[in-house]
């Protein structure tokens, strides 16, 4: 049942990046049905679930539409919510999350919504602990690693439950134990790589690398190391779980990750401390050999990258902006550079930043996709080159 019976699957991905979610599932050989503000809609098996979660590299989490139904009184929320199959869902032990959301429903507590659901789901598992998310969470919010989530949505009367397939967020690989100040999430660096057309074959350098993650995710790409090898899931504690497809799957995925990257990856920041992290992440990803993490200020950095790779090579980076290290900070020489450098080395460049003022300091650099980092809305600028190297 678990490998043929398909079910309706939405990625959720952040806004602004959706499209590069869409085109990573095309190479799943998962055609995605629509893409929507905030994801990606597909249908597939419980198979293709377990593979979207694995090896996608941009998401945030995949959720699976377990009911859709109308509601406009408790009555009507209660005898449908009876009909579901809830212990399809539920894991044996360990604790249930709801979080739910009404607009323009004639039900509108979520609380209470949440409660008549629960209350329904408890029938058939009665062992569990149900709980109700906080007011704050969102759709990338974490649950707790060990919770069942089921987001619930309540528009127009219209009422969708799906639950969680991942658990933690996918942004979490399982290498990024250390950070360092404004930090980038995993999944947003890979979209930054898959979206600056870098190729494998070609060497990279983020010269303001922080805690690595951008040279960390680019080795991984290069290698072919599915980003969810190291990690747990949701899924994984569903009655239907097919552990034995779920190993065979994950071997494969190992079988077909190459000894070494196929160009030279390089990281750079003037923080030793900060080089230091980069160094013990790159360890636990298992890239640490495909990686050349160097203590070095911007110039160092884009002067020894030249002597060896002129003509040839790729920049991603995400530079400071203002608002996000020092306020007061003058960024306008360290976008310039960069411009220059790429432009003179015929090197593609990209860049996240908060300001566009800040990346026209860049010639040549157009905007690629828009999207937030730390709650700041931020675009990522690519140059004419990223389309060429």
């Amino acid at each position: 049942m678990t490998g043929r019976q398909l079910l309706d699957a939405f990625v959720i991905a952040a806004p602004g990046i959706e499209e590069i979610t869409a085109v990573e599932l095309r190479t799943l050989a998962i055609e995605p049905a629509a893409v929507e503000h905030g994801g990606v809609l597909f249908r597939g098996s419980h198979r293709d679930i377990y593979n979207a979660n694995l090896k996608l590299r941009t998401a945030t989490r995949i959720v699976v539409r377990i009911a859709r139904f109308h509601a406009s009184s408790f009555a009507e929320l209660e005898r449908r919510a009876k009909k579901i199959e809830w212990e399809r869902w539920l894991p044996s032990v360990g604790e249930v999350k709801f979080r739910v959301t009404c607009k323009k429903s004639r039900l509108y507590h979520s609380d209470a919504v949440a409660e008549r659901l629960m209350n329904a789901a408890a029938k058939h598992c009665a062992d569990l602990d149900f709980v109700i998310a906080d007011k704050e969470d969102t759709a990338d919010s974490e649950a707790a690693p060990s919770a069942q989530l089921f987001i619930v949505r309540l528009v127009r009367d219209e009422v969708t439950i799906s639950a969680d397939t991942s658990g933690e967020l996918l942004h979490r690989r399982g290498y990024r134990l250390e950070a360092t100040r404004a930090s980038l999430r995993e999944n947003l660096a890979a979209a930054m790589l898959l979206a600056s057309r870098w190729k494998r074959d070609t060497p990279l350098l983020d010269p303001l690398c922080g805690s690595g993650t951008i040279p960390i995710e680019a080795a991984m790409i290069a290698r072919g190391i599915a980003p969810g090898l190291e990690r747990s899931f949701a899924f994984e504690k569903w009655p239907s779980f097919d552990e034995t497809f779920w190993k065979s799957l994950k071997d494969k995925a190992r079988s077909e990750q190459t000894p070494e990257a196929g160009a030279p990856v390089y990281g750079g920041d003037r923080d030793a401390g900060a080089v230091e992290v980069a160094r013990r992440n790159a360890e636990r990803a298992g890239v640490a050999a495909d990686i050349e993490f160097s203590k070095r200020a911007l110039a160092q950095s884009l002067d020894v990258f030249a002597r060896t790779h002129a003509g040839s090579g790729a920049i991603v980076t995400n530079p400071p902006y203002g608002m996000r290290v020092s306020p007061d900070a003058d960024l306008r020489n360290l976008y310039g550079m960069l411009g220059a450098r790429a432009q003179k080395n015929n090197w593609s460049l990209g860049v996240l930043t908060s300001d566009d003022k800040l990346a026209r300091q860049s010639a040549n650099l157009v905007p690629n996709f828009r999207t937030q980092n730390g709650g700041i809305p931020v675009t990522f600028f690519t140059s004419d080159q990223a389309a060429e190297n």
